[in-house]
């Protein structure tokens, strides 16, 4: 009998302890899975884009779009988390292989955006639709909320610009923004800013002695960078000569003035002709003396710095040497140009081009 008592005892023991464990994984198990359970769905670093307005509905569909965690589940987590609708974060986030689905969630709750690579870069771009196709790649803000806000009207008055000189505002290169939530407004005032960043008053004494305005510096280097995009020694000279024409009155008399007008009809042509040259367009510099109404591009800092410090001389005309360098000569008298000219197109006839 006392055998049996004690079997009897052991087999409660264990019921117990069986009991408890079970208890135990049932309401310890969604703890545990709360604060230590990893993301193991993805093979590398995955980036989450939250646009402005989510809802948490809306970031649930995008974490299981992404095949991190189905949105029941992460609606579950947030909700145990407090991760709520007004504390939807929106911007770019990372998520990693190994990481808790509790960092997640309080990194979304807490903004903690991936900072990392929010990068916008842009360059060779001739008009403001150019810059907001580049522009907008790694910002929340599309191309057209971009350009309709670019074209807005009152958007040009607010920075003191015209149509034809805006462009002159957003000077091509890389920038670090910090974070992906930029709106079209927030691109164009960070731009505005870096525009005003590089005009400090060293630059703006240079373009008063020089007789310009920012945006006139703006067109000329423009022009410079158009008509010689590869050799960047010459620029310095360029903008000497462009300055001596626009001082004395004459036409500037450059092709890719002229080739704006065609709007980019004229790109993959490689000898011009007159019917080329003077189709009537204000940006024209064949038909038009002065400057045109504003850039032809968004010239680099690198070309409005060549405007600045333009070399000093009296060479009025250029013309491409004639040996394929992509170099000019450059000359003071008409004379000496025809002579240039004359060696120039005979070197393109010997090679038939």
């Amino acid at each position: 009998m006392a055998e049996k008592k004690k079997s009897s005892k052991k087999v409660v023991a264990l019921i117990i302890v069986l009991i408890l464990i079970g208890v135990g994984y049932v309401f310890g198990k969604p703890y545990y899975d709360l604060h230590f359970k990893t993301i193991n769905s993805i093979e590398g670093e995955t980036s989450l884009f939250i646009p402005s307005g989510s809802e948490i509905k809306d970031v649930a569909d995008i974490i299981q779009e992404k095949g991190i965690l189905d949105a029941e589940t992460f609606v579950i987590y947030s909700e145990k988390l407090e991760y709520t609708e007004d504390k939807v974060e929106s911007g770019k986030y990372s998520v990693t292989p190994g990481m808790k689905i509790k960092s997640l969630i309080y990194g979304l709750k807490n903004g903690n955006q991936e900072v990392k690579d929010v990068r916008i870069t842009f360059n060779n771009c001739k008009t403001l639709e150019d810059i907001a196709g580049k522009a907008t790649r790694n910002i929340e803000a599309d191309s057209t909320s971009l350009i309709n806000y670019l074209n807005d009207p009152k958007t040009k008055e607010k920075y003191r610009f015209r149509d034809e000189t805006f462009i002159s505002m957003f000077l091509p290169d890389t920038y670090e923004v910090g974070e992906w939530d930029m709106t079209a407004e927030e691109f164009t005032q960070f731009m505005a800013d870096k525009y005003k960043a590089f005009w400090d008053d060293d630059r703006k004494s240079k373009a008063s002695a020089l007789n310009l305005e920012q945006s006139e510096i703006s067109t000329v280097a423009s022009i410079i960078e158009a008509e010689q995009g590869i050799n960047t020694q010459e620029w310095k000279t360029i903008a000497g000569l462009y300055l001596n024409r626009v001082r004395k009155g004459m036409k500037l008399e450059s092709d890719p003035t002229f080739k704006f007008c065609w709007g980019g009809v004229l790109d993959t042509v490689q000898r011009l002709t007159n019917e080329h040259k003077f189709k009537d367009c204000p940006y024209n510099t064949y038909l038009y003396a002065g400057l045109p109404p504003g850039p032809i591009r968004n010239p680099s800092k690198k070309a409005l710095d060549a405007v600045l410090n333009a070399e000093d001389h009296e060479y009025i005309f250029m013309c491409a040497k004639p040996d394929n360098s992509g170099l000019h000569n450059f000359a003071e008298t008409y004379s000496q140009h025809l002579e240039n000219a004359r060696k120039f197109w005979a070197y393109m006839d010997s090679k038939d081009l």
